[in-house]
C-alpha cells in the first residue's frame, strides 16, 4: 500500500466492505477452535482419564494420549486455518482490490489520450475511481463509466465524490452479458474480481455458467476500441479467459504472477485489440476510424 500513499483504514472508510458476515463467521469459529485447543491443552490429563474410563478396552495409557494430543493438534491447527481465511477475505475485500486496482491502471501505459474507459462489474467503484483518478492525475477530460447488474449507483456516486472524482465518473445499471454500449466505444475496458461471478446460478464448474463468462468476456472485445488494451483481474478461470482471448485472435495477451485473493488464486490478464478484429471464421469487422493510429 506504500506505493499509492493510501492507508488501509483510509481505504475500508470510504468503500466498506460488501459482505461482512463471511469474515465474521469464518472468525467466530476460529475464536472457538482456539478456544477448545487451549482448553485441550490445560486439561489435557484429565482427557486423556476420560477417554481410558470410557473406552478402557481401546484406549490404552500411551494410545489415549497419542488421541488426546492428536485431537488438540487438529483443533488448533483447525483455529490457525479460520484465522487466515478470515484474514484473507477481510483483506481481499477491499485493500487487495485497491492494491490490484493499482497494478490494472500501471499495465495500461499511456492514459493520456483515453476519452472514454469501461469498468464492467464496478461495484462500489474501487477500479472505477482508480481509473478516474489516473484520468485526473493525467489532465484528461475523459470519462469512466461504471456497469454493475446491482444497484449501486448512489453508493458507487458517493464514493466517487469521496475520492474527489466524480466529474469523471458516470455510472450506469445494465447486464454484463450484453453491454449496452455501440461496437469499438472505449479506449479501453477493465473489470476486477467480477466475471467469476456470472453464471454463478448454474453452478461454478458447468459448462453453462462458463459459457455466460465467455460471453462477457466477448462484449468487453466487442466494444473496446481497435488497437486498444482490456484489463482483466479475475479469480480460478483465468486459463479460460486466455484461451478465449486467443481464439478471438486478441494480440499482446499477458497473465501477472499468481496472487491468493479469497483463498484461491488469481492473476491480472491484459491484452490488446489488434485493429482488424476477425470474428469468425468467414466474418471480419474493420476499426476503420481508429486503424491509422494503430
Amino acid at each position: 500500500m506504500g506505493k499509492t500513499g493510501r492507508d488501509w483504514t483510509q481505504i475500508y472508510a470510504i468503500y466498506g466492505m460488501d459482505d461482512w458476515q463471511t469474515p465474521v463467521f469464518l472468525l467466530i469459529h476460529a475464536i472457538f477452535f482456539s478456544a477448545s485447543s487451549v482448553l485441550f491443552l490445560i486439561y489435557f490429563d484429565w482427557i486423556c482419564s476420560s477417554f481410558e474410563s470410557i473406552l478402557p478396552a481401546v484406549f490404552s495409557t500411551g494410545f489415549a494420549r497419542f488421541a488426546a494430543g492428536f485431537t488438540g493438534s487438529v483443533t488448533a491447527l483447525s483455529g490457525v486455518c479460520l484465522f487466515y481465511a478470515a484474514g484473507n477475505i477481510f483483506y481481499s475485500s477491499v485493500a487487495l482490490r485497491w492494491d490490484m486496482a493499482q497494478r490494472m491502471v500501471g499495465a495500461v501505459h499511456d492514459w493520456s489520450t483515453v476519452k472514454t474507459a469501461l469498468d464492467v462489474g464496478c461495484g462500489r467503484g474501487i477500479l472505477l475511481n482508480t481509473v478516474a483518478m489516473q484520468l485526473k492525475k493525467e489532465g484528461s477530460s475523459g470519462r469512466v463509466v461504471g456497469l454493475d447488474r446491482k444497484n449501486t449507483t448512489l453508493s458507487t456516486l458517493r464514493t466517487a465524490g469521496m475520492e474527489g472524482v466524480q466529474e469523471y465518473v458516470t455510472c450506469r445499471e445494465g447486464d454484463a452479458r450484453r453491454l449496452p454500449f455501440p461496437d469499438n466505444y472505449f479506449d479501453v475496458v477493465v473489470s476486477a474480481g467480477f466475471l467469476h461471478t456470472v453464471g454463478k446460478e448454474f453452478g461454478q464448474k458447468t459448462a453453462a455458467a462458463a459459457a455466460e463468462r465467455m460471453r462477457v468476456l466477448g462484449e468487453v472485445v466487442r466494444v473496446l476500441k481497435g488497437g486498444e488494451i482490456g484489463v482483466i483481474w479475475d479469480l480460478i478461470h483465468v486459463p479460460e479467459y486466455v484461451q478465449r482471448l486467443q481464439e478471438l485472435k486478441m494480440e499482446d495477451i499477458r497473465v501477472s504472477e499468481r496472487v491468493t485473493a479469497f483463498m484461491v488464486s488469481s492473476h491480472i490478464v491484459s491484452f490488446r485489440k489488434p485493429c482488424q478484429h476477425v470474428v469468425g471464421p468467414s466474418e471480419v469487422r474493420l476499426d476503420w476510424r481508429f486503424n491509422n493510429i494503430c
